[in-house]
């Protein structure tokens, strides 16, 4: 039922044949035809074709007595989740990187210093998650098979702004649900058909953007000025890791929190490789 004004005029009778059988259609089949006394209990719909007195029968009626429709908007959703968890990714001239810290924390708790915070979607789409521990590996996991199950049904991979999109509308959906996902995500992969390095930040609200360089947690808060200072779209590997060696280490330098390290990987055109990276190297912070 929408919300609009009450029809405080009595009810005009019909000069056309066509208003009659509006008035007979909007009204309910047990209802008696709108007269004087009854005219009170109805509510306009819209009044934008109102431009005379007799073009209100234009507009169609609905009981107020009528309960107004709300809408599902499912359970609310707390905004503290997980700073703790370290998220970042860099993109170059032909590389995409992603970092995850290893640490698996609840609370003040490590509950395990070596994990994987990431999930390979198709040969060149990586995808990081940090959030809700049930949350992040159930909707992980349902990201990646669903993907899967498209290539094999398809005979095709989806190109990395194809799973973001699909990933965006899979939060969207669970977000006006009663059993949202508490997940944050950065999606990095490369696309063989533009032939170039794509990096997607997305949201537990399904917020979507295109970035050339993103973090989640903590990292959001001392790694985007770094960021922001040293890159630029065609820094090649060496530069992108040195990058990601700042941010790292101004981590370790300004939180208290033992994050256990950073897991990192790239995505070229060649695909996801894991790589083995020095957490004890320092690199001088400018």
């Amino acid at each position: 039922m929408i919300r609009g004004h009450v029809c405080d005029r009595p009810a005009l009778s019909p000069t056309e044949p066509w208003e009659a059988s509006c008035l007979a259609q909007a009204a309910p089949a047990a209802t008696p035809p709108i007269n004087e006394p009854t005219a009170s209990r109805y509510l306009l719909i819209s009044p934008l074709f109102s431009t005379s007195p007799t073009s209100n029968l234009r507009t169609a009626c609905a009981r107020s007595s009528e309960p107004l429709r709300q809408p599902n908007s499912g359970i609310a959703l707390n905004r503290r989740h997980h700073l703790r968890e370290v998220l970042l990714g860099i993109t170059g001239k032909d590389f995409t990187l992603i970092a995850a810290s290893k640490a698996a924390m609840r609370g003040a708790t490590i509950l395990k210093a070596s994990d994987d915070k990431t999930r390979e979607l198709n040969p060149h789409t990586l995808m990081a998650f940090s959030g809700e521990a049930g949350d992040t590996v159930q909707f992980a996991e349902y990201i990646q098979a669903n993907v899967q199950l498209y290539s094999m049904r398809n005979g095709m991979e989806l190109s990395p702004s194809a799973t973001a999109n699909f990933v965006r509308g899979e939060l969207a959906r669970a977000l006006r649900s009663k059993r949202p996902y508490t997940v944050n995500l950065l999606l990095g992969g490369y696309d063989n058909i533009a032939d170039k390095p794509t990096l997607y930040w997305i949201d537990y609200l399904a917020s979507l953007a295109p970035v050339p360089y993103a973090a989640h947690g903590y990292a959001q808060y001392y790694c985007l000025s770094l960021l922001d200072k040293h890159h630029h779209p065609d820094i090649d590997f060496e530069q992108g890791m040195k990058i990601l060696r700042m941010c790292t280490e101004e981590l370790k330098r300004r939180l208290p929190v033992d994050f256990k390290g950073v897991l990192v990987k790239v995505i070229t055109k060649d695909g996801v490789k894991e790589l083995d990276y020095e957490d004890d190297a320092n690199v001088k912070v400018p």
